[in-house]
């Protein structure tokens, strides 16, 4: 019954995405449960639809108006499934708000999540693209993700090996919407080591009068703050484009004519560049063409300054793109999913 899950129809995605792009989806539902769910997936085979599963939008660009299903799960809930005297396995809906989930673990002195404080987006969304900030990766807590298989029509639980966690990457990327994220369930620990190697996290935490697991949320999100646009204000997907990882001989390369280019070793002859450098490098840092711009004080965030068409992003996005591979001979790749037609120039 129709009842259970309401399918709207040309449904305007404004607020389902943080650029605030204002593009229709000519179908769009929002499900609660793992029931639901499998309603609307049957919904939209019935009928021939593309489907496309987004959390809270804070990774998506779309360049033109959806054709066919948008599933947005709202599933609620955290919840303990076991304990031990040093862990916790926490069980979270896909539709909890990442931060909310780790404000949970934080209050409750359960130590794993804290880095990973603010990044926008749901929980459902974490394994999908392996979120990570300051040293820690969601793959490093994440115990099991479970998932509605939309082939065989009934939910699957995959083990963190079967996720086959990357750098902002998972198997759930590759398999272009066959997996829809229900549930995650992570393990935290009771008494933990905080991380603090990453960036000047360290430096900022040591100033807080007192150091424990919630001033470190603290100055994590007190970071993040100083350098992001807060979506609801100004629209924008956080990073647009990954760190490039490089050849060492490359790197050498570069730094000969450039001395002050950052590097960090991310295996034998690899070294991974923060694209933010290239990309102020190369002239780009707080530009603004009418509606677009880099954020100046972060120039790896595009961000749109209000009224800008995912078009409109996605062509400034390639102006970068080759601005960096004209000066560095690096191309960079976007971590922000394009939802459109549109596809990247070959450089």
């Amino acid at each position: 019954s129709t009842n259970m899950v309401k399918i709207h129809q040309q449904h305007s995605l404004k607020n389902n995405n943080t650029f605030g792009v204002d593009i229709a989806s000519h179908r769009f539902a929002e499900p609660q449960n793992t029931e639901a769910l499998q309603f609307v997936v049957e919904y939209a085979a019935e009928r021939e639809l593309e489907q496309f599963v987004i959390g809270e939008g804070s990774n998506l660009l779309f360049t033109a108006a959806y054709d066919g299903l948008i599933i947005h799960p709202v599933i609620a809930g955290i919840d303990m499934v076991d304990e031990s005297a040093s862990e916790v396995l926490i069980r979270a809906g896909a539709g909890v708000n990442w931060d909310s989930f780790v404000q949970h673990c934080v209050s409750h002195h359960w130590y794993g999540a804290e880095n990973l404080s603010l990044i926008p987006g749901s929980v459902g969304a974490a394994p999908v693209q392996n979120i990570g900030a300051y040293g820690v990766e969601a793959r490093d807590i994440i115990e099991y993700v479970e998932v509605f298989d939309i082939q065989q029509m009934m939910p699957v639980i995959f083990s963190n090996a079967a996720c086959e966690f990357g750098y902002r990457d998972s198997i759930f990327k590759h398999n272009s919407g066959r997996h829809i994220v229900t549930h995650v369930v992570f393990r935290l620990q009771k008494k933990g080591e905080m991380n603090l190697e990453y960036g000047n996290v360290k430096e900022v935490f040591l100033r807080r009068k007192e150091q424990n697991l919630h001033t470190l949320r603290e100055t994590i999100i007190s970071i993040r703050e100083e350098k992001l646009p807060d979506p609801s204000v100004t629209g924008n997907a956080g990073s647009f484009f990954k760190n490039p990882v490089i050849r060492l001989e490359k790197f050498e390369e570069i730094q000969k004519a450039f001395q002050d280019v950052p590097g960090y070793a991310t295996g034998p002859e690899k070294v991974k560049v923060p694209a933010a450098w290239l990309i102020e490098h190369s002239g780009w840092k707080g530009v603004r063409e009418e509606n677009v711009g880099t954020w100046p004080a972060q120039p790896l965030v595009i961000v749109n300054y209000g009224g800008a068409g995912g078009e409109d992003i996605f062509a400034f996005s390639e102006k970068i793109r080759t601005a960096v591979h004209d000066k560095f001979g690096i191309v960079l790749e976007r971590e922000v999913t394009l939802v459109g037609p549109l596809l990247e120039k070959e450089l």
